[in-house]
């Protein structure tokens, strides 16, 4: 892992790792570099830069009110300077989407392209309560074993998913120790995400209309709960030249190595040029 510093003093943790086509690597909203883990050895001519946002994985906890998706941005375009890289395009999961759809809107001439994982410019409801639910929150399962043996019946919407993969989500996302499962990020994390939705739910279409000209890939679970159809419809309505996955068996959020991902993925790298 690498460390760069924001213009804050927050010490950020990073991954660089192959050659090719720059391509920074946004994770979710709870989440770290190891959401991208499962699909980082079938890319191919693709630098991979990852990144643990600020009170995420390795990266230092620095308070609820720097936790927003224009914080992180900020911290985004400052690694792309760190490393010299005048572009790079976006593959975002979740809240990483919306930091790329920001990014558009913000500073679009440092973007090649954008990818979006299971998100849009509409957040559907269902899911973003069940995101309230857990997050900030320590799991009642006191070992990772336990944990991943819970997994398949409580992440409904996903079929098919080998009894590894939920071992591997258990110990990328949750520190086992004498006294359970602790969560690897700040819990102040849950008073930040809820006061952004403190008024409603906003829609975000400028922002994804901020994306034209770009390259743009949409990655959907067929069984997600928190981007609908009517919503992959709308986005591929303004775009028709949007790459578009739907992903059989999964929920939110695809994993990226579904071989409709995992092609989406690379019509989408072949475009960025």
């Amino acid at each position: 892992m690498n460390f760069f510093t924001a213009d804050d003093g927050a010490k950020l943790a990073y991954l660089d790792e192959g050659t090719g086509v720059p391509v920074l690597a946004l994770s979710g909203l709870t989440r770290n570099t190891r959401d991208f883990d499962y699909v980082v050895p079938l890319l191919d001519d693709v630098r991979l830069i990852r990144m643990d946002y600020r009170g995420r994985g390795q990266s230092q906890w620095t308070g609820e009110a720097t936790y927003t998706v224009p914080r992180e941005a900020k911290d985004a375009l400052q690694l792309l300077d760190h490393l010299g890289l005048e572009k790079a395009a976006i593959l975002g999961t979740s809240r990483g989407g919306l930091i790329g759809m920001f990014m558009a809107a913000t500073a679009k001439e440092r973007m090649t392209g954008l990818c979006l994982n299971d998100v849009g410019p509409v957040l559907e409801t269902d899911g973003l309560h069940k995101i309230f639910d857990y997050i900030g929150r320590n799991p009642a399962a006191r070992t990772h074993a336990e944990m991943a043996a819970k997994l398949p019946e409580a992440m409904k919407g996903f079929e098919g998913v080998p009894e590894r993969r939920w071992q591997d989500e258990v110990r990328h996302h949750y520190v086992e120790t004498e006294t359970g499962l602790k969560i690897n990020y700040d819990p102040e994390l849950r008073e930040a995400f809820l006061a952004a939705f403190k008024e409603g739910v906003p829609e975000a279409w400028p922002l994804f209309d901020a994306a034209d000209g770009l390259p743009l890939a949409l990655i959907h679970g067929a069984n997600s709960d928190l981007l609908s159809d009517a919503t992959c419809a709308e986005m591929r309505r303004r775009r028709p030249d949007m790459i578009y996955a739907k992903v059989p068996g999964r929920a939110h959020i695809p994993f990226l190595d579904e071989p409709e991902a995992l092609e989406a993925l690379t019509a989408w790298i072949a475009k960025l040029g």
